[in-house]
């Protein structure tokens, strides 16, 4: 019996010090590797492509399209005003705005009142219920905008209409780029949404459109502020909302290593 298991471990240890053969793949000389990928596509790859990811194609027709139309378009010369679509397509409230001052100013003082909408959604959000991403990320956004705004001064443009009643009140000098007013109203929103207040969320984006129309009719911003002020908001919540989770996972570590009050 001793035997048996004495030549049962002999053949178990020769047969683990035994190293495995190394597995070789030959590779022809002046050949890749591996096939590229565009190589193994199939008619189902591409109508899988169309059916289902459509909208990156739709941006890729895009690209090739505004690419002729920047290639071929005559540039505006340094003498002249800069060309708006924004501003183009609200000619005619432009018109009605600059023969009725009095209908200018109280669009302007509404416009007052719904950033104050914003401000006082905000700082309840922060102070009331203890919810600070809208107003963290609302710091952040004016932060940039102020350093962006300074870095490029664009120029008023000519048909300007001012109001001592707009934000900010008494006619004061104000940076172009971007649009605290859009950025806000949409940073507002997005809270809104996350704490399914969705009526008062579509209400502020309605109310959002109206004041997009309005600082293009009176000149107040050109249409790319507008546009960034859109993609600032969306941009600065979620950088906010990254900042809390950091910030979060810091404290849960500190709580694990027995040291609770660090955050």
């Amino acid at each position: 019996m001793i035997s048996v298991l004495k030549h049962r471990i002999s053949v178990k240890s020769l047969s683990d010090s035994k190293e495995p053969e190394p597995l070789v793949v030959p590779v022809r000389q002046g050949t890749p590797a591996a096939t590229p990928s565009f190589m193994r596509w199939t008619r189902c790859d591409v109508s899988h492509a169309v059916t289902h990811h459509w909208l990156p194609l739709v941006f890729g027709a895009c690209l090739l399209f505004f690419m002729g139309v920047e290639y071929t378009l005559a540039m505006v010369p340094p003498s002249s005003q800069p060309f708006d679509l924004g501003f183009a397509a609200t000619r005619p409230l432009h018109r009605l705005l600059s023969s009725s001052p009095d209908a200018n100013t109280l669009l302007a003082f509404l416009n007052t009142v719904f950033v104050g909408m914003q401000t006082v959604y905000i700082m309840w959000a922060w102070l009331v219920e203890g919810r600070p991403r809208a107003a963290i990320s609302v710091v952040f956004m004016f932060t940039c905008r102020g350093i962006l705004g300074y870095s490029t001064q664009l120029p008023l443009p000519e048909e300007f209409l001012g109001s001592g009643a707009d934000f900010p009140v008494g006619n004061v000098s104000f940076f172009l780029f971007f649009s605290g007013h859009v950025a806000g109203s949409v940073i507002a929103s997005l809270d809104m949404r996350r704490m399914q207040r969705l009526e008062l969320a579509w209400l502020f984006d309605a109310l959002n459109i109206l004041q997009v129309i309005r600082l293009l009719s009176t000149r107040g911003h050109y249409t790319i502020d507008l546009a960034a002020g859109l993609g600032a908001g969306v941009l600065f919540d979620m950088l906010a909302g990254k900042y809390l989770e950091s910030k979060m996972a810091v404290k849960r570590v500190g709580v694990v290593k027995g040291i609770p009050g660090k955050a």
